[in-house]
């Protein structure tokens, strides 16, 4: 949620940000019910001194043994209207609120314009020695590879719970279980990160903490009866952990790794790429998330990239990474970096993480602030999340660039101790 004192300095430049995000802007509304609100509160404080004033000069008049009547039905018609000014300033803030809620987070600085994914930049590059886009025989695409060997099936996902839902078998369980492992061992050991086993339902305050609601509510899964929330990923349940608490200096930063199935019904996303694992409705990941002083936050975005990076670097798969543009940002993030791997059978990079700077966006929703030792006031920290890794795209990279021309999958030399096998094939 973005300070409202800043809205209320920098109109221009908040209406600015928010068109170059591609979102509403509800400015004009924000500031003409701000203004109405601080009328009616200066008013309800003069109606307050001058009840005040009145209540004397009724106990004046008692002690005088006069007739305070007339004064007392004044009193009365000045606290009929404080009671008034007070009901209509609830409901403008009640309304101002729900502007806020809707109103996206501004891009960083460092963040280029551009209107879609067309307008991305790519920052930098990974390949393995002896990588080559150029393909030495015909590769099978995941879904072949999960055919073929019977470690994926899709159908019977379908058949259970809906297009979207994959079913691992297998090996190919075990390799999926394997990179889960893989990937939390590596951050807890090498990265400094506090594993978390979250809930995977969370309400709807941790929602909207996280700026899911009410922006995105129509691309979640909702337990209507109890209204929770299956979680879309980890990033919901790990950042409101610490939601409406006091942190204090030395205790930052804070860094959580965390396992979760992720849930997404992705209601406006029909019509995009469908295969196998390239657009499903539950699928796997291991989340990072930071909670860091404003200070250092741009400073840990990059950290967190290279922690997701250094994954992808030990199990041998080529990477780049993009820097998205404002139009392609998402409502609650301030920058993004996304991670994409290659699909040698799709002949196209994959979006396999995304690594998000949200500021103090997330913080000022869940209320989630800290205190400087030397300092009284507290402020809010900044937040952070990367996909370290979700395993879905990931999965039909390890697959696709490790298969030999026999058709075989080579696994991974860093998964074999969590597999105990090294070929499937």
């Amino acid at each position: 949620m973005l300070d409202l004192k800043f809205i209320r300095e920098n109109p221009d430049k908040v209406k600015e940000g928010i068109k170059n995000k591609n979102e509403k802007d509800n400015v004009d509304e924000i500031l003409s019910l701000d203004q109405k609100r601080r009328t009616n509160l200066q008013k309800v404080e003069e109606l307050k001194a001058k009840r005040n004033k009145v209540s004397q000069e009724v106990g004046r008049l008692k002690k005088a043994g006069e007739n305070a009547d007339e004064i007392i039905a004044e009193m009365k018609s000045v606290g009929d209207g404080i009671k008034a000014l007070d009901d209509e300033v609830r409901e403008i803030e009640e309304k101002m609120n729900e502007l806020l809620a809707w109103t996206c987070n501004l891009p960083h600085d460092s963040v280029p314009v551009g209107r879609s994914a067309d307008d991305n930049v790519e920052y930098r590059k990974w390949l393995p020695e002896g990588f080559s886009f150029e393909n030495k025989f015909k590769k099978l695409d995941h879904v072949e590879l999960g055919r073929k060997h019977n470690i994926l099936d899709f159908e019977r996902g379908a058949k259970i719970s809906g297009s979207g839902f994959p079913v691992y078998v297998g090996k190919g369980a075990t390799l999926e279980r394997a990179l889960i492992n893989f990937m939390l061992d590596l951050h807890i050991s090498q990265h400094n990160y506090t594993e978390i086993m979250p809930p995977f339902l969370v309400n709807r305050d941790s929602m909207k903490g996280t700026g899911q609601i009410p922006k995105l509510e129509e691309d979640m899964y909702n337990c209507e009866k109890d209204d929770l929330f299956p979680i879309p990923t980890a990033e919901v349940p790990i950042t409101n952990l610490h939601r409406n608490e006091m942190l204090n200096e030395e205790e930052l930063p804070i860094n959580y790794v965390g396992y979760s199935a992720c849930f997404r019904r992705e209601a406006g996303s029909y019509g995009k790429d469908s295969k196998g694992f390239l657009r499903v409705h539950q699928f796997n990941k291991v989340e990072m998330v930071k909670f860091v002083k404003p200070e250092t936050s741009y400073r840990e975005l990059e950290n967190l990239v290279t922690d997701a990076e250094d994954i992808l670097k030990a199990l041998n798969i080529p990477y780049r990474i993009i820097t998205l543009c404002t139009g392609d940002l998402s409502f609650s993030a301030a920058k993004c970096y996304d991670i994409e791997t290659w699909s040698p059978a799709e002949n196209k990079w994959l979006e396999a993480s995304s690594c998000s700077n949200f500021e103090n966006f997330q913080a000022r929703r869940a209320n989630i602030r800290y205190r400087k030792a030397n300092d009284k006031k507290p402020e809010f920290v900044h937040t952070l999340n990367g996909s370290g890794l979700a395993t879905s795209r990931l999965m039909v990279s390890l697959l696709e660039n490790n298969q030999t021309e026999d058709g075989k999958i080579i696994v991974p030399e860093v998964l074999r101790k969590y597999t105990n096998f090294d070929i499937i094939g």
